[in-house]
């Protein structure tokens, strides 16, 4: 044994126990419940890695604590508070691991997902000791890598001068690998999206045969160039025959006008060809007009177009142009100012059209755009250029936690609502809607403008907060919601880490939560916001069953592409 304990003390090294603990405490806290369920393999990763990011901490805790020659226990009296901290951490530990499966199947339960069985906690304790192995690993390259550079200046001078530009050394060198790293992931996924661009200039399916559509041989956009999200936008969605079949009453095609990214070099290029061929289609003659935001790929999600053309009988255009083949990660990270810019000069073309009309002869306009796509759609609507003439209003959904828009909005909740929903001055401007609330009723009427945002309370798009790296999310002070844990728990660095993770996990959610909208929970809101002539609660009901069941005509739950 002693033999064994010296060998495992050379390849592993000095092992300290306080900092351990302290990575042990991030691993309770790790298992605790947050906005998405985790599977074990995930679970296993994040404990793994915040024990080695708690160890790496208390390391650099201590290393500063002797820097500044700060008093130290020693003997007898350190190995006893060293032993208290001990059981107190493992009993904590243990009590949390024991109920993490009861928590996480609550939390799966709300969400209609099917339980999780016992054995997930051996699977989580495996992945997380071989995660934690590999981190402490690295730890110890690193740790080696100073080392030997420290070594490298101790020959040609002091110590403490050593010391120093070791560490700097280290640091730059670690610097550069990362961000080669990050680099070639990025050149990765940029190649792959590359490829996908490419494919997508095929003529699959073919070009519409009816010439009002875009994209046939009359229309001014090219069909080659659109790509596969605008061409399923403009062949998919239900027909005046689909409409007229539900509704009972006539009804019309509806208008989709979509330009790809390649059908223009700049912005307003494709803005304004997006405007010509709206005009061309007759898009100014509907009742209803809307200008939309896709997302980074360029993906319009059905469950949300579909059902608000059978609301108002197909006497409807809607008008999207494209920004970006990247996937949405790829997108928010290095085509943010593209996406802006796009839509920014969309509305800036069609609004400014149609601010030409005469008043009584002209559609509803309104503005729409889910996830990046409501982050580009709130920054191109400038509230002061509507002041003067205003639109019918706008719809967002599942806004991202960056967007100014957004925050601005949240902030002026009134003291007591909730964050996840919150109530916003009398509802007559703004209403929020969920999984659970539609946006239908408010302390008064609607205004002349209305503005509807559709956020589910799990969903880590909206609700991450960097600032919970050292303190807790404002939702995390309220009550939680219908689909939100009980048993939320704030530590400071392991909830960012925890937060991260959901938004990795939030595309793959069950509908309804996380950030998989769906078309159910889009009519409500757009019945609040376009109000169609006619239309009551049973209507809604009624066209919310028809979207469940997906029959033939029936309006889509499209998948979110990531």
């Amino acid at each position: 044994m002693r033999r064994f304990r010296v060998v495992l003390s050379r390849v592993v090294g000095p092992v300290s126990v306080p900092s351990l603990l302290l990575g042990l405490l991030f691993f309770a806290a790790s298992l605790t419940p947050s906005l998405i369920p985790r599977g074990p393999e995930i679970q296993g990763v994040l404990g793994g890695l915040v024990t080695a990011l708690g160890y790496l901490l208390g390391q650099v805790v201590a290393l500063l604590w002797r820097a500044a020659d700060l008093p130290r226990l020693s003997g007898r009296p350190a190995r006893i508070l060293t032993g208290i901290c001990a059981i107190a951490v493992i009993g904590f530990f243990l009590w949390v691991l024991g109920s993490s499966l009861a928590w996480q199947n609550d939390l799966r339960e709300k969400m209609g997902m099917a339980p999780a069985d016992a054995l997930r906690l051996v699977r989580i304790g495996l992945v997380a000791l071989v995660t934690f192995a590999g981190a402490f690993a690295l730890g110890r390259l690193v740790a080696g890598l100073f080392r030997w550079v420290r070594g490298g200046f101790y020959r040609v001078m002091p110590p403490r001068r050593a010391n120093v530009l070791g560490l700097v050394a280290v640091a730059v060198i670690l610097l550069v690998v990362t961000r080669d790293g990050i680099l070639d992931r990025v050149i990765a996924g940029l190649d792959e999206s590359y490829e996908t661009a490419q494919a997508l200039f095929d003529e699959a399916p073919p070009a519409p045969d009816d010439p009002r559509m875009t994209g046939s041989a009359e229309s001014l956009v090219d069909w080659r160039l659109i790509g596969a999200p605008g061409r399923e936008f403009i062949t998919s969605g239900p027909d005046a025959a689909a409409i007229a079949a539900f509704t009972g009453r006539p009804a019309l095609d509806p208008i989709r006008v979509y330009v790809g990214r390649a059908n223009g070099e700049t912005p307003r290029a494709r803005a304004e060809l997006a405007l010509a061929e709206l005009k061309r289609q007759g898009g100014f003659e509907r009742e209803v007009l809307i200008i939309a935001s896709p997302t980074g790929t360029g993906w319009m999600d059905p469950g949300s177009h579909d059902p608000v053309e059978y609301m108002h009988d197909g006497d409807i255009a809607t008008v999207a142009a494209q920004y970006s083949y990247l996937q949405s990660p790829l997108a928010l990270i290095l085509e943010t100012e593209t996406g802006l810019e796009q839509a920014t000069a969309l509305q800036d073309a069609v609004h400014g059209h149609w601010k030409t009309l005469p008043e009584d002869d002209r559609p509803r306009l309104y503005v729409h755009g889910l996830s990046l796509g409501a982050w580009s759609s709130m920054h191109a609507t400038n509230m002061f250029r509507l002041l003067d003439d205003p639109i019918g209003g706008a719809f967002w959904a599942g806004p991202p936690f960056p967007s100014a828009f957004w925050n601005h909005v949240q902030r002026q909740r009134i003291p007591g609502s909730p964050w996840v929903r919150p109530t916003i001055g009398d509802g007559s401007l703004v209403r929020y809607a969920s999984h659970t609330a539609s946006a239908a009723e408010a302390e008064a009427d609607w205004g002349r403008m209305r503005i509807v945002f559709l956020q589910y309370s799990s969903d880590p798009v909206v609700f991450y907060d960097p600032a919970s790296l050292w303190r807790a999310p404002r939702w995390m002070r309220d009550p939680p919601a219908e689909d939100m844990s009980e048993h939320f728990f704030f530590m400071p660095v392991v909830t960012q880490f925890q937060l991260a993770v959901d938004l990795a996990l939030s595309f793959g959610s069950p509908p309804g939560h996380g950030h998989a909208y769906y078309a159910r929970d889009y009519i409500g809101p757009w019945a609040a916001v376009t109000e169609p002539e006619g239309w009551t609660p049973a209507e809604t009901e009624r066209l919310q069953a028809h979207c469940d069941n997906g029959v033939q005509g029936g309006c889509s739950n499209g998948e979110l592409p990531r």
